[in-house]
This record gives C-alpha cells, structure tokens and sequence, in this order.
C-alpha cells in the first residue's frame, strides 16, 4: 500500500465509532469463532473425568466409578449408554445413579458382577446388550475398571476382532488381571474357540 493509501485508510478509519469497529471485526472474522467453537467441545470431550479410563474403540470406553459430573459430560460428550458391572454398595458408589443416568437421557444398564466369581453368564449378558445396536456409545464402568477392562478386553477380542496383543496392553495399563479374573478371560475365550495370549 502506497503512503497515499495508508493516508485515506486511516482518516476513513478514525471517525467510525468503536462499537461499529467491532461489529465489523466480529463480521469479518466468523470462522474463527466457529473453528473455537468446534475445538472446544473436542478437548471437553478427551478432557472426560473418568477414573482409569481406557477408550477401546469410538464406541466404547471403559473405567471406575464415574461422578455424576462426569456422567452430565458423558451424555453432552455423545453417550447414549451406561453399562455398570459392579454392586450398588461398594464405597465409591454413586449414589441413585440409574436416575441420574435416566434423567440424562442415556440407556442404564446394570449386570453385577461378583468379584471373585464372574461368570460366563456375567459376560454373555454384557455382550448381548453391547450388540443391540452396536454402534451406541457406551460407557462401561464398576469401582476402578477392574472388571470393565477385562469385558473391555474380551468384548474387542471376541466380537470386534482387535488382535488380542492390542487389547491385553489396553488392560494392562490399569491391571494385571489376579489367578480369579484370569481363569475367567481363559473361560470366556475358550468358549469362543480362542487361546489367551496373555502374562
């Protein structure tokens, strides 16, 4: 821009009020807001507060005990499912959390898991519910995602066909499943005509 330029451009600039400054920065500019806007709500999203959280596929993730502000940003995050595998009275537990679940207008799930002897029954029970349908985000969760990472793991083995190295280093990131669970994978996998590679 030539000094003459620069000239007419600033005494055409200064008498415009500032409010109408901005309104003409604001109008200039939407695709900033927007792209804010999306990147906002993808790290609120990778943000989840979810204790020992393990994302095994876009569909499913697993971990603890989840807060009831957790379960509020689950559902604004596109959950539309929460699979819970332990029992009401562990000391974590939230409290009424069907209700608060239902009230977010998300599917509640509740399969009680024993910890010393989870049954084929158990897993059955979660596999059938994860299939209808199968593309509903679902959050899986007991008290630290003991037992949810070992459904986690055999649901993706099993039904998804993830190679089992892939699952079992997602599970030993937050356990090494003790004599009881182990039995239980080996169990569950040899009656689906699978060896576990595991330990």
């Amino acid at each position: 821009m030539k000094t003459g330029d620069m000239m007419i451009a600033r005494t055409f600039w200064r008498p415009v009020p500032l409010f109408i400054k901005s309104v003409l920065l604001l109008l200039l500019t939407p695709p900033l807001f927007s792209a804010h806007a999306d990147i906002t709500d993808t790290t609120s999203e990778r943000a989840l507060p979810l204790l020992n959280k393990i994302e095994y596929s876009p569909s499913l993730t697993a971990s603890g005990q989840p807060t009831a502000e957790a379960l509020e940003l689950a559902a604004r995050s596109g959950y539309s499912r929460v699979i819970f595998l332990a029992f009401t009275n562990h000391q974590n537990a939230l409290e009424h959390e069907d209700a608060i679940v239902k009230a977010l207008d998300m599917e509640f799930i509740h399969i009680p898991v024993e910890w010393e002897a989870p049954s084929l029954a158990d897993f059955d029970a979660f596999a059938a519910a994860m299939r209808v349908p199968t593309q509903q985000r679902t959050l899986l969760h007991c008290e630290v995602n003991f037992r949810a990472s070992v459904f986690g793991f055999l649901y993706q083995v099993i039904y998804q066909g993830v190679p089992m190295g892939e699952a079992i280093a997602l599970m030993h990131a937050i356990w090494i499943p003790n004599e009881v669970w182990e039995d239980f994978i080996v169990r569950v996998l040899s009656v689906n005509g699978l060896d576990y590679q595991g330990m």
